[in-house]
């Protein structure tokens, strides 16, 4: 029986510059925490091995200091951690991988597989690694995988003499997951677990958990990192009774923020009333991205702001866009704000104006009107 946790896609040193300062700060920071928690669990579950496939770094040039932190943050689990370069960090003639090597941050227990040959690991499993060498290939890296025996007659088979498992390791693209009109680099052929005699293949590239045969899975990255909902913040943890055996796959979540995607339609009261509700729940493991489109009456759209600013303050990020969101204040916003004359002509024209193609100027401007005929209000009534 052998243990294996199969993890990939960390973008170690990934910036979320389209997130304020301070959440992406902590955004950044998560990506460390994801990878101490995988060694304790792969501590915890005494796994034979980690096994991480490819984008370890999100980029060749992230700094020394992420470097250095990443292979700390793998400290928790001793046992072999067997990762590959993937097309984020392909291992170029000077890469990440080279300056980590002179930095001398890789730790004794972890084995960085930059070339494609067969690794004999703790006498339990072949490792078959498909390491990217630039960043796009158009050929099947993992074509090897098919001749490749395993490595040495005596380290590759049990004392019974049996075969060791055979585990492979690969970042891309298996084909015909994606539409035909989708031309993906790196591609990884239908089958290949079962044309090459693999126990498992363990993939790396798409971000969500995915199974694609009994044999054959992609992890997805352990710490979210976008609002696509594709099933992802966890790893796999591997089972495998013996050469031949179908692998028991079970996956764990790992990550700490949760990324919500919503696009309400609001039309009526009731629906600002829902919306609203939902923003309320929001907690400080979430990161929301909230697109609005319809329209609603001044009232709603200021109870819906009060709403965001809450909201913002409980959440990890926020991020709001209501371009598509029109204002259509009612006959009551209008008396309400004592909007005669000149100036409720003038909300009538700004009204109008947001079917134009200056819709957003119009909307800002109907904003700031009311907000300037509130203030005037509100002070007439201190004054009274």
């Amino acid at each position: 029986m052998i243990s294996l946790l199969h993890t990939a896609d960390w973008q170690t040193g990934r910036v979320f510059s389209q997130f304020e300062p301070d959440d992406a700060a902590a955004l950044f920071e998560a990506r460390f925490k994801v990878v101490e928690r995988l060694a304790g669990i792969a501590a915890e579950r005494h796994v034979d091995a980690v096994l991480v496939a490819g984008d370890v770094f999100d980029l060749q040039t992230v700094s020394d200091k992420t470097i250095r932190r990443m292979f700390n943050a793998m400290q928790g689990f001793s046992g072999p951690w067997l990762l590959i370069p993937g097309n984020h960090d392909s291992a170029l003639s000077e890469s990440v991988w080279s300056r980590a090597q002179r930095l001398g941050a890789v730790p004794a227990n972890v084995v960085c597989c930059l070339e494609p040959r067969p690794h004999t690991v703790a006498g339990k499993f072949v490792l078959l690694p498909a390491p990217l060498t630039q960043r796009h290939t158009y050929g099947d890296l993992t074509d090897w995988f098919v001749t490749a025996p395993n490595e040495g007659a005596s380290e590759g088979n049990t004392p019974d003499g049996n075969a060791l498992p055979r585990i492979g390791l690969a970042h891309g693209c298996v084909q015909g997951i994606l539409s035909d009109d989708i031309d993906s680099a790196n591609p990884i052929a239908a089958g290949r677990a079962g044309e090459a005699g693999l126990d498992y293949l363990a993939l790396g590239d798409w971000h969500g958990t995915r199974q694609i045969d009994e044999r054959t899975w992609y992890a997805g990255t352990p710490e979210t990192d976008r609002f696509r909902a594709n099933d992802s913040g966890q790893a796999l943890l591997v089972s495998i009774a013996g050469a031949g055996a179908v692998p028991e796959v079970e996956p764990v979540r790992t990550g700490q923020f949760t990324w919500q995607q919503l696009e309400p339609r609001l039309a009526v009261a009731s629906d600002i009333d829902e919306l609203v509700e939902k923003l309320e729940q929001v907690g400080g493991h979430d990161v929301l991205q909230l697109r609005a489109v319809g329209s609603c009456d001044l009232g709603g759209h200021n109870k819906l702001v009060a709403a965001l600013d809450a909201a913002r303050a409980r959440a990890r990020a926020l991020v709001w866009d209501g371009e598509a969101l029109r204002l259509e204040p009612t006959e009551e916003d209008i008396q309400a704000l004592h909007a005669d004359g000149f100036v409720g002509e003038a909300l009538q024209d700004l009204r109008a104006q947001q079917g134009d193609a200056d819709a957003e100027l119009a909307r800002d401007a109907l904003l700031t009107l009311a907000r300037i005929l509130d203030a005037q209000a509100a002070r007439t009534g201190a004054g009274a």
